[in-house]
């Protein structure tokens, strides 16, 4: 709700133009630094080489937090996946609702769509540990049995 409301509780608009514009400075900024390397490089390749270089370090550092997230909980990796492909989905959906003129295209649509998500994920979660903490207390029950029994057939 932050950008929200420091973009003045307008609509998603605001923030699409803010990130445009910093891409394509961005873009500008390297198609000068190649132009003053007399670079033959058209569109399509700084496209080609951007990509890749954006999307394998993207790939080094997930590939980084995952190894190390994935030996306490395969649950937080399927988790930042799922929010990550949600975040997608919800930006899709409001520029869809944009370009057909369906529905109005806001920053809130987003945010509620996303806490849609955290809320039903936050109640799975608890409903999870309910279970681990019930299994857990069944097997230390189970093992005092098993215990008691050895105590009685050792007398």
């Amino acid at each position: 709700m932050y950008i929200y409301q420091y973009l003045g509780g307008g609509t998603i608009i605001k923030l699409l133009k803010i990130m445009a514009e910093f891409i394509n400075n961005i873009h500008d900024e390297v198609v000068n630094l190649v132009g003053i390397g007399d670079y033959a490089i058209d569109d399509k390749k700084l496209h080609f080489i951007s990509m890749a270089i954006i999307g394998m370090a993207i790939f080094t550092i997930t590939q980084f937090v995952f190894k190390r997230v994935a030996k306490y909980s395969i649950t937080a990796i399927s988790f930042i996946y799922t929010f990550t492909v949600m975040i997608v989905i919800v930006f899709v959906i409001e520029i869809q609702q944009k370009l057909t003129n369906r529905g109005n295209m806001e920053f809130a649509d987003i945010a509620y769509g996303i806490y849609g998500f955290l809320y039903v994920f936050l109640i799975y979660l608890v409903i999870k540990l309910i279970f681990i903490f019930a299994k857990k207390q069944l097997v230390k029950l189970s093992d005092k049995k098993t215990n008691k029994f050895k105590d009685t057939e050792e007398q």
